[in-house]
């Protein structure tokens, strides 16, 4: 088997059996985006905590495998993670659709995705759950915190 082969399996297995799909009850943070070009949708929540840690994130949507898998990818690996840290696996993800030196330790099963590059309108797809994630964390007020309870 192939390292193409292994990668489609497990870009499939996230696609067929998405990790923390759904809403959560109460998120710090709730965006939803919508991608034009292709009619990807996707509403992610996640739950921040005063010190800036992930503690709980969700995503729902409809879109293409890659959309779907992308976000199942990324909510599962930033569960637990500062947002810094949570940024910096956003930043080598793009750098790795780039084409760019990636710090791939950081990216779990996202490397699965690197072949998208090859495809600039897939790009969009892959990092649609990223660019709702900047958009939410981007909405905290620096002097309010994280864990104040407010919805982005």
């Amino acid at each position: 088997m192939s390292l193409d082969d292994v990668y489609r399996q497990v870009v499939m297995d996230h696609y067929q059996h998405p990790r923390h799909h759904g809403h959560l009850e109460h998120p710090t943070l709730s965006v939803g985006l919508h991608n034009p070009s292709c009619g990807d949708e996707l509403h992610l929540d996640l739950i921040v905590d005063a010190h800036g840690v992930v503690r709980d994130a969700a995503f729902e949507g409809q879109g293409c495998s890659i959309s779907m898998a992308a976000a199942s990818m990324f909510v599962d690996r930033v569960r637990g993670k500062t947002l810094e840290e949570a940024r910096q696996v956003v930043e080598s993800f793009k750098d790795l659709l780039r084409r760019r030196e990636a710090d791939r330790s950081l990216l779990g099963d996202l490397e699965a995705l690197e072949g998208v590059s090859q495809f600039p309108a897939r790009v969009k797809c892959a990092t649609l759950v990223m660019n709702a994630f900047e958009q939410a964390i981007d909405r905290i007020e620096p002097e309010g915190g994280a864990g104040d309870g407010r919805k982005a």
